[in-house]
């Protein structure tokens, strides 16, 4: 017999947590399973470092809600039947302390996604099944204008997270020399995503050009660097994801969970944790005591938004040179300025006409 529900404490709300020994992550040979009621409990105990990653941002759910198990996907396409979703849109039926702020996606069309005001909407959304939270880099009183520039380094075949870290560090050189100041976490996975908060005075066009003259210049300083976005061309190099920047591109919050075995978190850490880290030893088990004993290492992120100036001359300097824009990714409409959406090996006339333009 299922145990029945329960009730959680959720900054003052009773939140009520369905099946709560339902085993969203099955145990692992370094990590004990872990139940739906655990999961909502995880998030109460970080609860200051998330409300500070999610507050006030238009916020994607990423649903696992029958759990991470053997043959359970991930729809990745609007309108594909899959166990595990993203929900863009606020869900029918949520409470009323649930709060949204409308979106505008690449298309035109628009959304109400849920927008984090308080905890008991993150555990809400952990009672529905939501293992990782995607916030855009916008807040709600200006969803035009991005508060956060992201720097996504994806390890690509042949490397991993100590390359990942190694170019972290060589990156942070880099940002201090435009005047800039970045947050390092784990992706959850291999990466690392460093955050940048900014005056949101940029649109997404132009944050995004700041992104591709910061991994261009990365690359010209650093070897095992490339912001290639067609994988043929990358190689066995840390890619810096420019397009993470790009309208409703969002990237896994500080202290979200990850739908991998182990229940890895995607965690702030300090500069000096990355040599030698191994980012699977923070999980659902380890980051609350972690947390308990050290803060949230991002508290301070709020205190010294930037300025994209530099970046944005770096990038005028390589449209000089003849490095304009690079692809967006395949769901965007055409964008102006941009080059051959077509993977290299197959440009021809017969499928983009201004292949040589």
């Amino acid at each position: 017999m299922p145990t029945a529900a329960v009730e959680v404490d959720a900054g003052g709300r009773g939140v009520r947590v369905t099946s709560p020994d339902r085993v969203i992550y099955e145990p692992t040979a370094t990590t004990p399973a872990v139940t739906k009621l655990q999961v909502v409990e995880y998030y109460l105990a970080v609860q200051d470092g998330v409300l500070r990653a999610l507050r006030d941002r238009p916020t994607a759910l990423e649903r696992w809600p029958k759990g991470v198990h053997e043959g359970i996907k991930l729809a990745t396409r609007a309108g594909e039947q899959s166990d595990a979703f993203y929900q863009k849109r606020v869900p029918k039926g949520a409470p009323p302390y649930v709060e949204t702020a409308t979106i505008t996606f690449p298309s035109g069309r628009t959304a109400d996604e849920v927008c984090v005001t308080e905890i008991a909407t993150v555990a809400w959304a952990a009672q529905m099944g939501t293992l990782t939270f995607h916030p855009w880099p916008v807040r709600r009183t200006d969803v035009d204008q991005p508060d956060e520039l992201r720097i996504d380094l994806d390890p690509q075949p042949g490397t991993d997270f100590a390359d990942a870290a190694r170019v972290a560090l060589a990156a942070r050189d880099l940002l201090t020399d435009v005047g800039l100041v970045g947050w390092p976490k784990t992706s959850g996975n291999r990466g690392v995503h460093l955050y940048v908060r900014i005056e949101p005075r940029w649109d997404f066009v132009e944050v995004r050009h700041a992104a591709i003259a910061f991994g261009r210049e990365l690359a010209r300083r650093t070897r095992g660097v490339t912001t290639s976005w067609w994988k043929e061309e990358r190689g066995a190099n840390i890619f810096v994801d420019y397009n993470q920047n790009s309208r409703d591109r969002t990237i896994a919050s500080a202290y979200s969970l990850r739908p991998i075995p182990g229940a890895p978190v995607s965690t702030p850490v300090e500069w000096e944790e990355l040599d030698g880290l191994d980012p699977r030893s923070l999980n659902l088990h380890t980051v609350p005591g972690r947390f308990a004993e050290r803060g949230d290492l991002m508290a301070g992120i709020d205190d010294r938004p930037g300025r994209l100036d530099s970046l944005l001359q770096m990038y005028a300097d390589d449209v000089e040179r003849g490095e304009g824009d690079m692809p967006y990714p395949p769901d965007y409409p055409k964008m102006p300025g941009e080059p051959p959406r077509v993977q290299p090996s197959k440009i021809n006339p017969a499928n983009w006409q201004d292949a040589e333009s």
